[in-house]
């Protein structure tokens, strides 16, 4: 078996990372206390292609599949994670549910301008009484000549303030149950349709988050992204999907934590030597390289296999459950080695920390990822 990646993608990696070594990482700091992204870090990644990474090339991306998305993730994920968060979800969950079962005229409406950054996606599943039991959705849609009219609210909904395009998931059928289920697609200025009060939270500062209001909101019939009743579906569909790439930044984070560790164990000194010299410091940092390694083969095997058009519902729970798993176990560590010094805020170590805890809950809790994978093990089992 071949591991190495193609000099296309490996190219790219570089480029990503001599754009976030020298563009995005000088800001992190300012991103953190402002809880803003600079305007020129935003116009700086669009002319980069990063808001077109997983859209084809023939609507303005750059196409380049879930084994190029992953390796560029990878880099993204070894700076602000509120910056990665914006990039990530909207290459992620915002726009595979237009590329995967948009018809081809929604494609063509909206897909340029999000590959080019100008209508930025989001997706909009959960509500306050929807969000680890997604079949039990409160927003409906009720069909009136050709349009729909959508009433009720979501909440937590990634990028809601910078949105333009939202994948909302709304009951047309009660009595269907997930069947009745439909995904539509949603732009920001339709009547009726409002973005609530920014959400205040513990990490992921510059990536806001918010709750969205549909009252009467109008949405043209053409709108529907698919086929009525299988917006269920949908939505499982694009969380699979997304869930290599997030794990893929997740490996970006801890890759960084280490280099980050292994510095400050060769420079911090105590009782006369560097840290690195304790045995208890060395087994920390193996551990961490170890975990980091098995989840960057899990990645990569994870989106070829996307790549091959392969079901991969149960392994994509797997790297999803590994990559968070991982990213806070490695984030501990790296606050352990640094001591007081990973515990202060003038310093990154705390902040990956922070960051590092959403990654359990958001795209899927932790708990809900063993289900997924003991319901594909029964499965296969019968």
């Amino acid at each position: 078996m071949d591991f190495r990646l193609s000099e296309e993608i490996l190219s790219l990696k570089r480029g990503i990372r001599e754009f976030i070594d020298h563009e995005v990482e000088p800001y992190a700091m300012e991103i953190e206390e402002k809880d803003d992204i600079p305007g020129k870090i935003m116009e700086l990644s669009k002319e980069m292609g990063l808001f077109g990474l997983s859209i084809p090339e023939e609507y303005g991306g750059l196409g380049v599949g879930m084994v190029g998305k992953c390796a560029a993730s990878e880099e993204l994920g070894r700076t602000h994670n509120g910056y990665t968060t914006v990039i990530g979800g909207h290459i992620g969950i915002g726009t595979v549910g237009i590329v995967e079962m948009g018809s081809e005229a929604q494609k063509r409406k909206y897909l340029p301008d999000m590959a080019a950054g100008n209508r930025i996606g989001a997706f909009a599943l959960t509500e306050p009484s929807a969000g680890s039991n997604a079949t039990n959705l409160k927003t409906t849609a009720v069909k009136k000549g050709d349009k729909y009219i959508l009433n009720g609210s979501k909440h937590y909904i990634t990028n809601a303030f910078i949105a333009d395009v939202f994948t909302v998931m709304a009951v047309t059928d009660p009595s269907k149950g997930s069947k009745g289920i439909t995904s539509f697609i949603v732009e920001k200025g339709f009547p009726g349709f409002h973005v609530g009060k920014k959400e205040k939270k513990m990490g992921l500062h510059g990536s806001h988050s918010a709750e969205l209001f549909f009252e009467d909101c109008e949405v043209p019939a053409e709108n529907v992204l698919g086929v009525e009743g299988q917006g269920y579906v949908n939505a499982l569909k694009i969380l699979t999907n997304g869930r290599a790439g997030l794990a893929a930044r997740n490996l970006g984070s801890c890759d960084k934590l280490l280099e980050m560790s292994l510095d400050y164990a060769h420079t911090r000194v105590q009782f006369g030597k560097p840290i690195f010299e304790q045995q208890i410091i060395q087994h920390y940092l193996a551990e961490m390289a170890l975990e980091t390694e098995a989840l960057r083969s899990m990645v990569y095997r994870v989106a070829w296999m996307v790549d091959q058009g392969m079901k991969v519902i149960k392994e994509a729970a797997m790297v999803k459950l590994l990559g968070s798993e991982t990213y806070n176990r490695v984030a501990d560590k790296a606050v352990q080695i640094h001591g007081g010094m990973g515990y202060i805020a003038d310093y990154p170590i705390e902040r990956f920390y922070r960051d590092a805890r959403i990654t359990r809950i958001y795209e899927g809790t932790s708990e809900i990822q063993k289900n997924i994978i003991a319901a594909q093990l029964h499965e296969a089992y019968k």
